[in-house]
């Protein structure tokens, strides 16, 4: 079925939001305010230089020219500056000059992307740009580390609190024989634990918690540092980050390297905090007469009180000051102190959002809810608003316009299906009641009322089983010799 052309422009503005969500996070590690014009230059280059996976999957590399310009937009004209235009086709290069790039590059790989453009130019008149020799390069394994070059890393240290933090999880102990997990972010620059919190599980909605109370008590970062789990790969976080202005940079797949602090964080707390925290079972919490919820409330009051009133008090061995004393006097330094966000900004950066098409007869549906909007949106595409622990209240958005609430029409889930509660629900109470059991019971009284039939027959050892032969029917001993004559008589 062909698209019209309203439809059309909505799928084009959806993979023009995806595509700019995508250039905002690869850029993000140079909007830091405080780099340097030559530390910024090597940041882009250092990102010019990997391969990313696009918006639409594929690996993908990007020319320094490319990510300035898209840098400028975003200074200039923020998030939206980012929004692509329409793709025009590019043009086919000449496999013999793409040969010849490989081959300069081979000869002598000190040779960057831009000299063997020279070259090319000098030799042939002609050359590609230089991403296209970058792209070229990568995929011969002539870039990177499979030339054999070790990467060497440096030390790196913000220069301010509230500059850059650094978040990660860590397995914690078992409570009622599940297991749990705990979610923290630490200030690069102070050490400070910012914000963390235990839960039962290692998704979004446990991230969440502890990252909202961080905002809400320290104030908003510059940029968030994390790994590439799923909890922190949600669209959700992203989302959030782009409403607060905060810059999210991921880790590089398998380096570690840039996540040191905060692990050197969870070893304090497995030596100082966990190692005085045994794990229990169910039946540990029945003789204690307690649950797993108010247990784990016990392990984040206990954990509070471990980073308040010692570890933020203890002399760090890398800055020489408590990470509290070293938060102060950098905010001191600064002249100000940390900023704060808005609460309506806070609340607006946490709620959820996903896309659905308004049906002819003015409904749309969501994870299995269905509800009634204005009957003007019929045919559109809207954006649903909403909080994952309230599915009953949902505001209804269209081209950047609030359309109210939607009306709920059928409700056969009140959360999303990620906000999943911290202890299961209990399992329902037994009947004691064994159908197969019943069946059998009853067919054995059956079978001792109806005598036309006799079951017992079928077992020898019934007392009701009888040798006597049947009137007019061959015996077993009769059988078997009648069949050994026959086959005589064949021989």
């Amino acid at each position: 079925m062909e698209c019209t052309p309203e439809q059309e422009a909505h799928k084009r503005r959806e993979r023009a939001q995806l595509v700019a969500l995508f250039r905002y996070q690869l850029i993000s590690p140079a909007l830091d305010p405080g780099l340097s014009r030559k530390a910024r230059g090597k940041v882009v280059r250092a990102i010019a230089a990997r391969s990313h996976v696009g918006p639409f999957g594929g690996q993908h590399t990007y020319s320094r020219d490319t990510l300035d310009r898209w840098i400028r937009r975003y200074r200039a004209g923020g998030f939206e500056a980012l929004t692509p235009s329409l793709r025009q086709p590019g043009s086919r290069i000449d496999t013999a000059v793409l040969e010849l790039a490989v081959a300069l590059k081979r000869e002598n790989p000190a040779r960057t992307a831009a000299q063997v453009a020279r070259i090319l130019r000098a030799s042939s008149g002609y050359s590609p740009s230089e991403s296209t020799l970058l792209r070229l390069f990568h995929r011969h394994e002539l870039i990177g580390p499979a030339t054999g070059q070790a990467p060497v890393f440096g030390r790196y240290e913000a220069d301010a609190p509230n500059q850059r933090w650094v978040g990660d999880a860590l397995h914690g102990p078992k409570i009622g024989g599940r297991k749990t997990y705990l979610f923290a972010f630490l200030d690069d620059h102070s050490r400070l634990v910012v914000g963390y919190r235990f839960g039962f599980a290692e998704d979004v909605i446990r991230l969440a918690v502890a990252l909202e109370r961080a905002l809400a008590c320290r104030g908003v970062p510059g940029a968030c540092y994390v790994d590439n789990g799923s909890a922190y790969v949600d669209a959700w976080l992203l989302r959030a980050c782009a409403k607060l202005g905060i810059r999210l940079i991921h880790a590089t797949p398998h380096r570690p390297q840039g996540k040191g602090k905060i692990e050197r964080f969870f070893r304090t707390v497995r030596e100082q905090f966990l190692v005085e925290v045994p794990d229990t079972s169910a039946a540990d919490l029945a003789e204690q007469a307690t649950t797993a919820a108010a247990a784990l409330l016990e392990l984040n009051a206990q954990f509070t009180a471990w980073v308040e009133s010692l570890y933020h008090h203890q002399v760090h061995s890398e800055t020489g000051q408590s990470p509290l004393t070293r938060w102060n006097d950098g905010w001191q330094a600064a002249g100000h102190g940390p900023t704060m966000p808005a609460a309506d900004a806070l609340t607006e950066a946490f709620l959820w959002s996903q896309l659905r098409t308004v049906t002819k007869t003015a409904t749309i549906s969501l994870h299995g809810n269905t509800y009634q909007v204005e009957p003007a949106l019929v045919g559109r595409k809207v954006e649903l608003v909403f909080s994952p622990f309230n599915l009953e209240q949902i505001e209804v958005r269209h081209s950047g316009r609030s359309y109210g609430q939607a009306v709920p029409h059928v409700i056969t889930r009140h959360t999303h299906p990620k906000a999943r509660p911290e202890t299961p629900e209990p399992a329902p109470a037994t009947t004691g009641i064994n159908y197969l059991n019943l069946l059998t019971d009853t067919h054995h009284t059956h079978v001792a009322d109806d005598e036309r039939i006799g079951f017992h027959a079928l077992y020898a050892n019934s007392p009701e089983a009888t040798t006597e032969q049947i009137p007019g029917q061959l015996s077993l001993d009769e059988m078997l010799t009648d069949t050994t004559s026959r086959q005589d008589a064949a021989r």
